[in-house]
């Protein structure tokens, strides 16, 4: 697999580095989490397999990673006994490292992960009463900048590779003890089937609004997603993916036309002048620009709304002008819409402040009356740094040293 190299992405001045499709592993074994069936089938034939075996060992293999949940090969019943420790040798079905695990109050999780090469992501589950929502990154860091958002003061370090960004959806699972209980026990689909425990919400929905731009990690996300979306896979439906941008216009079609999953884009303002500040990729591909590829996007109808965030920022973007404008500027485009309006979640060095609960309210009022529907979010996660903008790995809050320690001391109180 080709070493990290800079690439240049559409929208970005500056090439930014991108990952391999896998990243190398110190004992020389390949993950094979991420990867398409297909290409399974291939590095099985290069390791030694005649083509009928690598095929059908890519099926088999392929159906007890994404269908069980199962990380070892020695469970995988279906392998001969002789064939699993030749898997054991040669391959890994790997899962993010957990550095720390961080309950909220309100039931909201947030992990803290690393990769295979030393880096650190973030990723979060939201529980509610008809949904369970995990919201995944693409990135280490992220190179846009918004100024509202705690994310974007970190440095971009690399594209999260599809096995990163899947495993996020996996190592979830695991948690919520969502996988077919027999799938360590070699139970056949008869048996296993519906027999699923969780520990009271179930992981029905993803949104790929986590730490970085989806759509500068294009080819990633989409292979990460494809996975998640695979009948064979995952089987989740794209109608309960949503994918969020802040405006990379050039991918926004490709995005519709290959992935096919719901979009969500982050407006926060409506004028050139106060998004240029907080979402300074809006001096590459303005509003009037950003909003044509919204009404272009594959798959826009009123039944497939595209959702606009809407970040509410004290005496800055949160005016009954500016909600009058939003409501003229959607109609303009005749765009299908819902707009979600965001309490600022605050963060150490924040230079806005979160709107009045009144002004939120009057902002939802006058959107509403304008015949789109504009909630209010309930901010989640905000004692444990989780909420919407929150995200930064704890990396650059506590050494880890000090969360090595925490853990060594937690281990000894336990036993």
């Amino acid at each position: 697999m080709a070493d990290t190299e800079l690439m240049s992405i559409p929208g970005q001045i500056d090439p930014v580095p991108v990952a391999r499709d896998i990243t190398p592993r110190a004992d020389g074994r390949i993950d094979l989490l991420g990867l398409p069936k297909s290409q399974i089938r291939d590095i099985f034939a290069e390791a030694g397999l005649d083509a009928r075996q690598a095929k059908l060992r890519a099926k088999q293999v392929f159906h007890w990673i994404y269908h069980r949940g199962v990380t070892d090969f020695e469970a995988m019943t279906e392998l001969s006994k002789t064939m699993r420790p030749w898997m054991t040798e040669r391959f890994v079905i790997g899962r993010p490292e957990i550095v720390e695990a961080q309950h909220s109050s309100d039931g909201t999780r947030k992990w803290l992960l690393r990769t295979a090469d030393g880096h650190e992501f973030e990723m979060v589950f939201i529980p509610d009463a008809d949904r369970g929502t995990l919201c995944v990154s693409s990135q280490v860091g992220c190179t846009l900048n918004c100024r509202f958002c705690h994310t974007g003061t970190m440095k971009l370090v690399r594209n999260l590779t599809p096995g990163e960004i899947v495993g996020q959806v996996m190592l979830a699972r695991d948690a919520l003890g969502e996988w077919p209980k027999g799938s360590m026990a070699g139970l056949d689909d008869a048996e296993d089937a519906g027999h699923y425990t969780a520990d009271g919400r179930l992981l029905t929905n993803i949104v790929m609004m986590g730490m970085g731009e989806p759509l500068y990690n294009f080819d990633n996300v989409k292979g990460a997603l494809q996975l998640v979306m695979d009948g064979e896979g995952l089987a989740l439906s794209k109608r309960r993916i949503t994918l969020s941008t802040s405006g990379v216009v050039p991918m926004m079609d490709r995005c519709g036309q290959e992935i096919g999953v719901n979009l969500a884009v982050s407006l926060h303002a409506v004028t050139k002048e106060i998004r240029d500040e907080i979402v300074p990729i809006n001096k590459k591909y303005g509003i009037e620009e950003l909003l044509q590829a919204c009404a272009d996007y594959p798959g826009a109808s009123n039944a497939r709304r595209i959702t606009f965030e809407y970040v509410m920022l004290k005496d800055k973007n949160d005016t009954d002008e500016h909600a009058h404008e939003l409501v003229r500027l959607l109609k303009q485009y005749k765009l299908p819409a819902k707009v979600n309006l965001i309490p600022f979640n605050p963060w150490p060095g924040a230079n806005y402040e979160c709107s009045t609960p009144d002004r939120i309210r009057s902002f939802s009022n006058i959107v509403f009356e304008g015949g789109i529907s504009a909630p209010v979010r309930t901010p989640r996660g905000r004692d444990i740094d989780a909420a919407c903008g929150q995200l930064k790995t704890s990396a650059e809050k506590k050494s880890r040293a000090q969360r090595d320690r925490e853990a060594s001391e937690a281990a000894a109180s336990a036993e």
